[in-house]
């Protein structure tokens, strides 16, 4: 069994590690901290959890517990991050670090969209960035992965096989996404109460939102980006805007992604509407594209799960690649549904 550490555990991100762990035939959780519920179990946490952790404490963070582990996931808030990997690199096998702390490369970008300077920026290159579906050659050489937000999974493959071909005009491109609550955090939030979120539907982050330098950076593009809270627990459905560079099709649009995505066990490339109910609970990523005749515009969408192929299960696809086990281990391909 592969030893595993979850430090930030018993946060969302962490509960949907945990669960993905349960079913992981071998990741077996040796530590799992949660600061502020040291000492709670996980059981009582999340009632969900019982029969897969029954025994299982979150911890306070040490990280002399977890040295010598095989891997070890960050599901910690930004900022956390880069102030323990520096002590953890060398000391664990691994790391897959599900915050922003490593996923720009560009350390200068951090003070702009984060609002603090980079305490860690010559680590940055260490990290190769978590999204298999376009750097699985760059994950297998690493020490350590940064996942990508659960934003930016959702509009990067809905788009990349389109910018990469260089079928639309990167110059432009406008992603509008619906985001369950969920992707708030587990902490309460005036903005995140039952009767604040039911019954609404929500524009936030408006022209800053800090999963914009990340979707240009992986883009190469120039990216508009309106974020937008549903009342709804998980999910993501992102539709995406962009100009043709010529002639082209709804039938050409979706080969390209067809191709891109040919053999690839977590896409689902599909003529249909991407729906989020499709991908609940499910490490699946459902994309399609349209081109409009009479505007003339290109339309991307793509639905995930964003607690999981948008956080947790691409940790865990990600941990599948490096430590060498196949890549679809442990991992749900198919949705909850009803």
């Amino acid at each position: 069994m592969v030893q595993v550490g979850i430090i930030g555990a018993s946060g969302f991100t962490g509960a949907e590690l945990l669960r993905l762990a349960a079913q992981h035939p071998e990741l077996d959780v040796a530590v799992a901290t949660g600061d502020t519920q040291a000492g709670t179990r996980a059981a009582d946490l999340y009632p969900s959890l019982a029969a897969a952790h029954p025994d299982l404490a979150f911890t306070a963070y040490d990280p002399a517990a977890v040295a010598g582990l095989d891997l070890v996931f960050l599901g910690l808030p930004h900022g956390a991050s880069q102030g323990i990997v520096p002590e953890l690199v060398g000391k664990v096998g691994h790391l897959v670090d599900l915050a922003a702390d490593f996923r720009l490369q560009d350390p200068s970008l951090y003070p702009r969209w984060y609002g603090e300077a980079h305490t860690a920026p010559q680590l940055l290159p260490d990290f190769a960035y978590g999204l298999p579906e376009l750097y699985r050659d760059e994950i297998r050489a690493a020490d350590h992965v940064a996942t990508p937000g659960c934003y930016p999974t959702a509009a990067v493959l809905a788009l990349a096989p389109l910018v990469r071909a260089g079928a639309v005009d990167p110059s432009g491109i406008i992603v509008d996404a619906a985001s369950g609550v969920s992707g708030a955090g587990r902490p309460p939030k005036p903005s995140t109460t039952f009767c604040t979120v039911d019954e609404d539907f929500t524009a936030y982050g408006l022209l800053d939102h800090r999963h914009t330098p990340e979707m240009e950076q992986i883009l190469g593009a120039s990216v508009l980006f309106t974020p937008h809270l549903a009342p709804m627990n998980r999910g993501i459905l992102a539709t995406c805007y962009a100009r043709p560079t010529g002639a082209t099709s709804t039938e050409a649009l979706l080969d390209l992604q067809r191709e891109a995505y040919a053999g690839e066990p977590f896409v689902t490339v599909t003529a249909g509407s991407p729906s989020t109910k499709a991908t609940l609970g499910s490490n699946c990523a459902h994309v399609t594209a349209r081109y409009d005749e009479r505007t003339g515009w290109v339309v991307a969408i793509a639905a995930i799960d964003n607690l999981t192929k948008g956080a947790s299960g691409a940790a865990v696809q990600c941990a599948n690649i490096l430590l060498d086990l196949p890549e679809t281990t442990g991992l749900p391909i198919a949705g909850v549904y009803p």
